[in-house]
């Protein structure tokens, strides 16, 4: 389907304005402001990525490998600050050392369970052949290393790190979208599941149902730190502003304990809403490199489509109405059933077949449902606030957001921004204004950074 059909259909789909105003009124909408969250930060400096990377190998063992010898170096799919100049320091810090290094794709079913894909989502993160210096090996082929002993659930891993004499993961620990565990997004899951391919995330979300995350991946982990050579990983933690703030050299020792004291930090660092009872907001776009479920649910508090896990206690959002996909989501559109309402722009982006590939892999289905579809954002708007009951525009509680992952500026509706002034950690800056729509459409910027 060329993008002339996937407009028609997505048209097809879509409620018109006129139809929403008839069926809801035609409602006043609040003002919206601007208001910025105040953050103490202390980001690692550009020039000093290198050094910092560089650190980080050094500090790790490469006693067991023999000189020359080939180092796999896992990179994956995730948005991640300074991600092409940390993979190409360490590939630098690798080579000095005497070794031959080579990255491979360690994001389980991402880029459409295909090699080329994979190759193409890390050329889009600036992590290319002539970025990094060195070689990428883009398969979806995998070995079985092992099998688990208590459930027998086959253990399985990229064959060209498997073949290697080395396998350093480089990865962001952060909280996860799907699960709560004293190790989640980070270094361990991307050896279950990132190195694992299509394959391996396909056996552990599905293993996942009955077992949980929480207990599966430090198993799993145990089990290949002893089958695999694997020297240690590159963890990566970012601040609010999703600027690095530390680059650490974990070794296999401290997957598991040294990660959960990095998830502790990283907890505390994430960006999150600044409030705890919201009516509605509004999303400018979701995608695979903003969060895994496109919408990162420890942000929206909704976790809708999870394995066996409860939501997160806050925020609690009445409605939630998202308006695009990213350009480097190409079209995934996984956990686009967060929100209560979607612009018809999702669905003209969405790519079906990548979309449900993932889902599938992950065993969530659920989190590709379509919500209803509107054809501009005003009747996005109205849909989501003419069915939480009174609106009062004084009173109503609206924010509008970039995404899940730019949190530092937002737009405010009038009880916000005056809760803001009270507030030490918040800071107003633009005063409520009229919403501004031209044929139907918001017409202000995001505020991303």
């Amino acid at each position: 389907m060329d993008a002339s059909d996937q407009q028609i259909a997505a048209s097809a789909l879509s409620v018109p304005e006129e139809t929403i105003v008839e069926a809801c009124g035609d409602p006043p909408l609040p003002e919206l402001g601007v208001i910025e969250q105040v953050w103490e930060t202390d980001p690692i400096a550009t020039d000093d990525i290198e050094s910092h990377a560089a650190r980080a190998v050094e500090s790790l063992s490469f006693a067991d490998v023999p000189d020359g010898g080939e180092v796999a170096l896992g990179v994956g799919s995730r948005g991640i600050a300074n991600l092409p100049a940390i993979v190409a320091s360490v590939v630098d810090a690798v080579s000095d050392a005497g070794y031959e290094p080579f990255v491979f794709p360690a994001m389980g079913s991402h880029g459409g369970a295909t090699g080329d894909g994979q190759r193409t989502m890390l050329n889009e993160l600036g992590v290319s052949e002539s970025a990094i210096g060195c070689e990428i090996r883009s398969t979806m082929d995998v070995v079985e290393v092992g099998r688990t002993p208590d459930r027998d659930v086959p253990v399985v891993a990229d064959d060209n790190a498997v073949a290697a004499d080395a396998i350093i993961p480089i990865n962001r620990v952060k909280p996860h979208t799907d699960f709560d565990g004293p190790v989640e997004s980070g270094l361990s899951k991307m050896l279950v599941i990132g190195m694992g391919k299509q394959r391996g995330a396909q056996i552990a979300h599905k293993w996942a149902v009955d077992w949980s995350f929480r207990r599966m991946i430090p198993e799993i982990t145990g089990q290949l730190l002893e089958e695999l050579p694997i020297v240690g990983g590159v963890a990566i933690v970012e601040d609010q502003h999703d600027d690095t703030t530390l680059i650490e050299g974990v070794p296999p020792s401290g997957f598991l304990d040294r990660e959960k004291e990095l998830l502790e930090t990283a907890y505390d660092l994430m960006p999150k809403l600044p409030f705890e009872e919201l009516d509605l907001v509004v999303f400018d776009r979701q995608g695979k490199e903003i969060s895994g479920q496109g919408l990162d649910t420890n942000v929206i508090g909704r976790r809708p489509f999870s394995i066996n896990e409860p939501a997160p206690e806050t925020p609690d959002i009445k409605r939630i109405y998202t308006r695009a996909l990213t350009e480097k989501t190409h079209g995934n559109a996984m956990g686009v059933g967060s929100a209560d309402v979607i612009h018809e722009d999702i669905v003209a982006e969405l790519d079906a077949q990548t979309s449900l590939i993932n889902a599938l892999t992950a065993s969530t289905i659920r989190g590709v449902k379509l919500p209803p579809v509107v054809e501009t954002d005003r009747a996005g708007i109205v849909a989501a606030l003419s069915t939480i009951g009174v609106v009062d525009t004084d009173t109503v509680r609206v924010l509008r957001a970039a995404d899940t992952m730019h949190l530092h500026r937002l737009y405010a509706s009038p009880a916000l921004v005056e809760t803001a002034r009270e507030r030490d950690d918040l800071r107003v800056v633009e005063e409520p204004s009229p919403i501004e729509f031209d044929n139907g459409q918001l017409t202000a910027p995001s505020l991303r950074e």
